[in-house]
């Protein structure tokens, strides 16, 4: 078991958000992952075009519970009802003890590829659905587009592959300098690269449009791009 960086430790190719990650996850994400917050801010924003009277949102893998807190703060003012699922059991514990003060916040422990959605206009997934294996990827993106009301959107931030090997290959070196300038290590990039192997599985921007569009979405477009992430923003 190796070190990758804020006292985590994971294996060869077997990431996971489980065990005590959760105590360090805010600091690991916000530090692994450029302009974290801002596409917290991004979604906050965006979601006031869909969190109306009534409304019903999922933030799907919510983690720690942080971008539901700021959609409670947000919208405290509104009868909105928010729900938060993660499939890490002490993930989604933490999150409800964040979360323990707004009524309006219910954190569901459970697999998004299994879990039923109710009827609802909003759905957000920060950096989750590349976590999710690819034969079950598409799955989850007809659930959601089903689930979703007419008008309904769904925001999902995601790690993504370039359109060729070339550019592939300059962007995985600009997001190995950044992280080597956020202080990690060299040997943490490199345990984390090898921890995540067949865990996490990018797609190119291109395949997760092309998924949107099998699941019935229209209309999608690029809401946020940084280097290999970027954030999608599909209505029904």
């Amino acid at each position: 078991m190796s070190h990758v960086g804020d006292e985590i430790k994971a294996l060869n190719a077997s990431w996971s958000f489980g065990g005590d990650v959760h105590r360090v996850f805010d600091e690991h994400v916000s530090k692994s992952v450029p302009l974290y917050t801002l596409t917290h801010d991004i979604g906050a924003k965006i979601a006031d075009f869909f969190l109306l009277e009534d409304s019903l949102a999922y933030d799907l893998g919510c983690s720690t519970g942080t971008f539901l807190r700021i959609l409670a703060e947000r919208t405290k003012h509104k009868n909105v009802q928010l729900i938060g699922c993660d499939v890490e059991e002490n993930m989604s514990r933490a999150a409800a003890e964040n979360c323990s003060s707004y009524s309006q916040i219910r954190i569901l422990h459970g697999d998004i590829v299994e879990m039923p959605l109710e009827p609802c206009d909003f759905v957000s997934a920060y950096y989750t659905i590349q976590f999710v294996r690819p034969r079950f990827r598409q799955m989850v993106f007809d659930t959601i587009y089903r689930s979703l009301n007419w008008g309904g959107g769904f925001l999902f931030f995601e790690k993504v592959r370039a359109p060729d090997a070339r550019f592939q290959d300059m962007m995985a070196q600009i997001y190995q300098d950044y992280k080597l300038e956020q202080g990690y290590s060299a040997a943490e990039v490199i345990s984390k690269s090898q921890s995540i192997k067949g865990v996490l599985e990018p797609f190119s921007s291109q395949a997760n449009l092309d998924m949107l569009r099998r699941a019935g979405f229209i209309d999608m477009m690029t809401v946020y791009k940084y280097l290999c992430f970027e954030g999608f923003l599909a209505i029904k």
